[in-house]
């Protein structure tokens, strides 16, 4: 994800899962490239503080007490934001088009909760606002696009020796506990990366 920073500057951003690891890394990186506003999703408050207080997010939605869409258009003076990271998918879709800006860009990364739409999903607002839709995976990149990634990773190094940017580990469990990781993981408890430990 660290092609972001190509194309944040002076642009506001919407990170869905906000408190996963990638969306952790791109919050960060979102911040340093000059986004005018990120914006985050969560499942908890205390996982959309530590978005806000920890990753420098300016603006968190709960999605499991609050209407995201409703709030993040609340929040822009109905005019949206230029570019949704979403990892969710199809019970997403429709949001994502509600809350994308004009000439904004929806970048769909995964699909969590499904890949098919279900009926009734409004696409006028994909014409009228001339909204870009795209899809972005590294698996099935080649060798010299990955290398690229990692180049450009190279040159965020500094930001990382002087602690502008923050590597978060959740927890670390012994290798032979990795049913207990996984369950963790499962639970959408998480804040950064989970680690297993080889003796």
């Amino acid at each position: 994800m660290f092609f972001i920073g190509e194309f944040t500057k002076g642009k506001s951003i919407l990170w869905h899962a906000g408190a996963s690891s990638v969306s952790i890394a791109g919050i960060q990186l979102s911040k340093v490239s000059g986004a005018s506003k990120i914006f985050i999703t969560a499942g908890s408050d205390e996982k959309i503080k530590f978005c806000t207080e920890e990753l420098g997010a300016d603006f968190g939605v709960n999605y499991k007490t609050q209407d995201w869409s409703k709030e993040i258009l609340k929040e822009t003076d109905g005019k949206g934001v230029d570019i949704v990271i979403d990892f969710v998918g199809a019970p997403y879709f429709q949001g994502n088009l509600d809350v994308a800006a004009r000439h904004g860009r929806i970048v769909q990364v995964g699909g969590l909760g499904g890949m098919k739409l279900p009926a009734g999903v409004d696409i006028g607002g994909f014409i009228r606002r001339m909204i870009r839709i795209e899809g972005s995976s590294l698996r099935g990149r080649d060798l010299d696009y990955q290398e690229k990634l990692r180049n450009k990773l190279e040159t965020y190094l500094p930001k990382f020796e002087d602690g502008t940017l923050k590597l978060f580990v959740d927890k670390v469990f012994k290798w032979e506990d990795v049913v207990e990781a996984h369950k963790f993981m499962e639970s959408n408890a998480s804040m950064g990366k989970l680690i297993c430990t080889i003796d």
